[in-house]
């Protein structure tokens, strides 16, 4: 489950990761102006709205495996099918499936994820997520960097999202569903049967959360607002928004950012945030795992905004001094980043827990897909300094919501943790 799971975050990374390295080429080739360069760049993230709040609620309905499955069919097609789509409207239509696909993941995969890791280590599986994330985003982005692209090479490269697409959806063949789920249903000889074989449980052996959602209606987006949930609901929508948006087009359109800086050099130091954008993932593990939800994502919060702010202070110096807060926001966003994956299972009931992944995926990415959007519109009409400022903004509100609303969840027993 960790595998296949992790296998699709890094198929993501890549998915989401390659449109920014050929679009410099699909700007010249497809004659894209400013609107169409950030629907392209957008187009993964929409579909990413409406895969993740449709189908994260069907997986309440219908159970995790179906979708954990079938939805890497869609994507492996329409990866695929990028090699041919020479037009505009079938890219950004392919694009779009693509995202749809990705959304069931960002709803199942951490959810199924959650079920079934033990509590002392399911913070740092569901933080691994966006470690194997960033390796497919920077690994698309290097391959962007060094490979000499035309036309032809570039939808290559767009279609070679294929490749790891196709492996993860042959591995998955055979993946269990959630005893969790099938236990809210009333099949408890099934879950009981799933949690002998894999968990090595006893029969009959059910957390009481299990017991507690027996026969409960699939549940509607309404109680994600209802009481003793709609703090948490509104805190996920905002903390997560604030983290992607400025993340996702800051990094779409990043060599289009170094080249306004008068940065030298721009493939070396592109690369060298990408490193430090792995590099962060990783170390982001450990204050995940061992600091607590809440504080580190106070913390992350406050330095990004600084980054930013340094960033648009200093936008008339020097390309190397504005390096550095931009290297620091690579670093500490990528750390931050891990919690994206962790903080969304833990702040939902078992009933809940589909529908509220997906509806707080849906609408980070509506909040990714306006900033990637409006970014290189407000990069030619504002300039980078002002394009900064309104960035920071949006990391304020994350910062200021995160102190007044974020739980602490990193000792929540959930599901299948209990037993461990």
């Amino acid at each position: 489950m960790t595998a296949t799971t992790f296998g699709a975050n890094f198929s993501d990374g890549y998915a989401l990761g390659i449109i920014g390295a050929v679009l410099p080429v699909l700007d010249t080739s497809m004659h894209l102006n400013g609107a169409w360069q950030g629907l392209l760049g957008s187009s993964a993230l929409i579909g990413l709205f409406f895969g993740s709040v449709i189908l994260g609620r069907m997986a309440d309905a219908i159970g995790r495996q179906k979708l954990y499955l079938y939805n890497f069919v869609l994507i492996v097609l329409a990866s695929a099918g990028q090699l041919w789509a020479h037009s505009l409207w079938s890219l950004f239509v392919l694009r779009l499936l693509i995202g749809f696909g990705l959304g069931a993941d960002y709803a199942v995969g951490p959810t199924l994820l959650a079920e079934f890791s033990p509590r002392r280590i399911r913070g740092l599986l569901l933080g691994s997520l966006t470690v194997l994330w960033t390796v497919g985003y920077v690994l698309a982005n290097i391959l962007g960097t060094y490979i000499s692209l035309d036309d032809d090479s570039a939808h290559l490269l767009l279609a070679s999202g294929a490749l790891p697409a196709a492996l993860v959806l042959v591995l998955r063949i055979g993946t269990p569903e959630s005893p969790s789920w099938l236990a809210s249903r009333g099949r408890t000889a099934e879950a009981d049967e799933i949690r002998r074989h894999y968990l090595g449980q006893e029969p009959g052996a059910r957390p009481a959360e299990d017991q507690s959602a027996v026969g409960q209606a699939t549940p509607d987006y309404a109680q994600l607002f209802g009481p003793g949930q709609r703090r948490n609901t509104w805190f996920g929508v905002i903390f997560y928004s604030a983290q992607v948006l400025p993340y996702f087009a800051i990094y779409t359109f990043m060599p289009t950012i170094l080249a306004s800086l008068h940065v030298s050099d721009e493939n070396t130091q592109n690369t060298l945030l990408n490193l430090f954008l792995l590099l962060g993932g990783v170390v982001g593990l450990w204050p995940v795992h061992r600091m607590g939800r809440r504080p580190f994502t106070i913390w992350t919060f406050a330095i990004l905004t600084a980054c930013l702010a340094a960033m648009a202070a200093l936008n008339n110096d020097a390309g190397l001094v504005l390096m550095v807060p931009f290297v620091v926001y690579t670093f500490v966003m990528s750390a931050a980043s891990n919690l994206e994956q962790v903080y969304p299972p833990e702040l939902f009931p078992t009933a809940l827990r589909g529908a509220g992944v997906g509806f707080l995926n849906g609408a980070s990415r509506i909040a990714s897909a306006i900033g990637t959007f409006l970014l290189p519109i407000s990069l030619d009409h504002l300039g980078v300094r002002w394009s900064m400022v309104w960035l920071a903004g949006v990391l304020v509100l994350g910062t200021l919501v995160s102190i007044a609303w974020a739980p602490e969840t990193k000792d929540l027993v959930t599901t299948e943790s209990r037993y461990h």
